[in-house]
């Protein structure tokens, strides 16, 4: 039962998926940028559901731009999680870019793209990341750099500068993965090291209801921070952010 309860929530996934990917080449162009926002963030909340999958949102997200997010990574879900609960523009991985369906979903969500294993790179995406917080954008990022089982890895100061630079705020974020009935955190979703994304969305899907905590804390202002010793700071705000989920 529980896998045939998994499959039918595959099959109402992928066909949600297929939706987006449509809406997004064939609607997209004809919608301002805040029905796009929109319908991003209603898309993601109905992704949420179909997969068995309450958000509870505490704390206030950002009415409105600019703003840097900046959250603790622990699977491919947190993205849907923070879209669900407030549209913003993600910092990705270059090569989400070219997978098929999700690279045209993450694009059209706004992704801005960086090549991790070009030092160079980050100074392209901060430029960037500086150009649309001057616009008036929502911006998040996972400065730990990649997933990790629960436990905070040190938080890159580098995307940091983008938030130095334009004058805006950040916004501490913490995400946490939960079993419905219980509220113990669940790894369901994990996607840490060599796990496979089939075999974690597979697990997520097979779990119980579940719970996507998406904790937002108060916006820090940037004039005059240093970019280190402000990740430091954050990722000590993330950390009790992440603890007052339970």
């Amino acid at each position: 039962m529980q896998a045939l309860s998994a499959s039918l929530k595959l099959a109402r996934v992928t066909a949600h998926l297929c939706v987006g990917w449509w809406t997004i080449r064939m609607k997209f162009s004809q919608l301002s940028q805040a029905e796009r926002e929109l319908r991003v963030q209603q898309w993601a909340d109905r992704l949420l559901i179909l997969m068995g999958i309450r958000l509870v949102v505490q704390g206030t997200p950002p009415a409105h731009g600019p703003v840097l997010v900046v959250s603790n990574h622990l699977s491919w879900l947190d993205i849907v999680t923070i879209h669900a609960a407030r549209h913003v523009r993600f910092v990705s991985r270059s090569n989400v870019r070219h997978w098929p369906l999700i690279g045209t979903l993450s694009t059209g969500a706004g992704s801005l793209y960086i090549e991790r294993e070009r030092r160079r790179d980050t100074l392209r995406v901060v430029h960037h990341m500086t150009e649309a917080l001057c616009n008036g954008d929502l911006i998040a990022v996972f400065p730990e750099g990649t997933t990790s089982n629960g436990t905070l890895l040190p938080f890159h100061a580098n995307l940091l500068q983008a938030a130095i630079s334009s004058g805006a705020p950040v916004q501490p974020t913490a995400l946490r993965f939960a079993v419905a009935a219980s509220g113990e955190t669940t790894h369901a979703p994990r996607y840490v090291d060599d796990d496979n994304l089939v075999t974690s969305v597979w697990n997520t899907l097979k779990a119980p209801p579940l719970l996507a905590i998406v904790r937002f804390g108060e916006l820090q202002h940037s004039a005059g921070r240093d970019r280190r010793a402000w990740a430091r700071s954050l990722r000590a705000d993330v950390e009790a952010l992440h603890r007052a989920t339970h």
